[in-house]
């Protein structure tokens, strides 16, 4: 038996079960990607692809019911190009309920009838059931949301790896303007600030007299306790989402103690065998 070629998929499936999601994520990840490409056009495409006629190396392509004729094209063509390559084929199903949901939130007709939505999805799993017998995976996707169905497809077919989150940690003075690429923004401005002590005013967050000024305050300790927890709650749900990259900014009014301290101390608290983390303090020589 021949191993299946992950670098030419063929998607197909009931409409609104993600088939564009999935076009879109792959071609992110360099696939050469066609949507609803005639069934009788993809052996001159397998043929062109396999002798290197064509300078692409990944192939994605999308086809269903749109076509007039896919249903009796389409499994003669199949069993055609099996014989020459191991191409996989990907079938994207779905509960009724969840098709008939997505259609209703997008306000887009079924393309088998206008009258019932249910009706066109009914009527679509019947005529598509000998396609989706053919399929070498058939996934799922009632359960599962956008993020969801791209972590699922690159783990079950490219093997790809979860990139760890960059996490970019900034501090900064209000008194300067926010950060303008924030994801979270902490306030630390209700902190003691050593500004107004003679004997720390001209020294900045990096300094231990400031730093055990700042962490030694009752309001601080209370202040992490809650800003940690927060975070750890959040970055699972980040990561869980597909975000790659995240910006959280601390800021205080100049951007020189207090937003300094906690920044560090933030960044000492996450770890750094599951995130890329980076610290900047932009405004600490202001």
């Amino acid at each position: 038996m021949m191993l299946k070629d992950d670098r030419f998929l063929i998607i197909t499936g009931l409409s609104g079960s993600g088939k564009t999601v999935v076009s879109h994520f792959l071609e992110d990840l360099g696939y050469y990607c066609v949507d609803n490409l005639p069934a009788k056009l993809i052996p001159t495409f397998v043929d062109l692809w396999m002798r290197k006629e064509v300078e692409i190396d990944k192939v994605a392509l999308v086809v269903d019911i749109r076509e007039h004729g896919f249903l009796t094209t389409f499994p003669k063509v199949w069993e055609d190009i099996r014989k020459k390559t191991s191409l996989r084929l990907i079938f994207l199903d779905a509960s009724d309920e969840t098709l008939v949901k997505r259609f209703s939130e997008t306000r887009r007709p079924h393309p088998l009838t206008s009258k019932s939505i249910l009706q066109g999805v009914r009527l679509e799993r019947k005529r598509l059931a000998p396609v989706k017998k053919m399929a070498d995976e058939v996934i799922d996707t009632s359960a599962t949301n956008i993020s969801e169905l791209k972590e699922m497809f690159g783990r079950r077919f490219l093997k790809r790896p979860r990139p760890r989150l960059q996490v970019a940690i900034i501090s900064f003075g209000y008194k300067y303007g926010i950060p303008l690429d924030s994801d979270l923004i902490f306030d630390t401005r209700f902190l003691p600030n050593p500004f107004y002590l003679e004997n720390m005013r001209e020294k900045n967050g990096q300094h231990p007299d400031v730093r055990n000024f700042i962490l030694g305050a009752n309001e601080t300790k209370a202040f992490l306790a809650e800003l940690c927890r927060f975070i750890h709650f959040l970055m699972p749900q980040f990561v869980a989402e597909g975000k790659t990259h995240l910006v959280i900014a601390i800021g205080c009014t100049g951007g020189r103690h207090r937003s300094v301290v906690i920044a560090d101390k933030l960044r000492d608290y996450l770890p750094k065998q599951k995130y890329d983390i980076k610290i900047f303090h932009r405004d600490l020589f202001k």
